[in-house]
């Protein structure tokens, strides 16, 4: 006998057409490829038990975020060291879309920033969500968004585009 129900075709359906922007969402959370599929994946795992109520919300896509930046900021904590490279190598992974060093500069701005901050530029302005909808996922006020943001993007402007030294004359 299947234990298969259609609410699990509905969720099926949801990660197959939200999984590749999640993990992009979750590489700017973590700044590694696969810490991001890992953190999606936990992030799915506890929308999955409780799928009957969040398929009903009007934005599901918002509940799996807000456990994405929840389970992130959890995982940072605990800073525990659950995998270990077997290789590590000073060339950086093919990337077909260009800009590569670009987007690996931004990738380690962002990783220096708090993970509350992190979260805040990477929903609002990655993510393409407003301040509103970012203070209510990461349980905040619109102005704490707006000066988390504020913030953020000037310590990234500050590592991006560092002041050149003065020549002497």
């Amino acid at each position: 006998m299947s234990t298969h129900s259609p609410a699990d075709d509905g969720f099926r359906a949801f990660v197959e057409q939200q999984w590749g922007p999640l993990v992009r969402v979750a590489y700017l959370l973590t700044g590694d490829r696969g810490h991001a599929e890992d953190l999606v994946q936990a992030a799915l795992e506890k929308t999955h038990r409780k799928w009957g109520r969040v398929s009903r919300m009007d934005a599901p896509v918002a509940y799996v975020r807000k456990a994405m930046v929840n389970t992130a900021t959890s995982w940072r904590r605990r800073r525990r060291v659950s995998e270990v490279p077997l290789l590590v190598t000073d060339s950086p992974a093919v990337d077909a879309y260009g800009s590569i060093e670009q987007r690996q500069q931004v990738v380690a701005a962002l990783r220096t920033l708090p993970p509350r901050m992190r979260a805040v530029l990477v929903l609002r302005y990655f993510a393409d969500l407003g301040e509103a909808e970012v203070a209510d996922l990461l349980g905040c006020s619109v102005g704490t968004v707006k000066s988390q943001a504020s913030r953020g993007l000037d310590r990234l402007r500050a590592h991006l585009d560092p002041v050149p030294e003065r020549t002497r004359a």
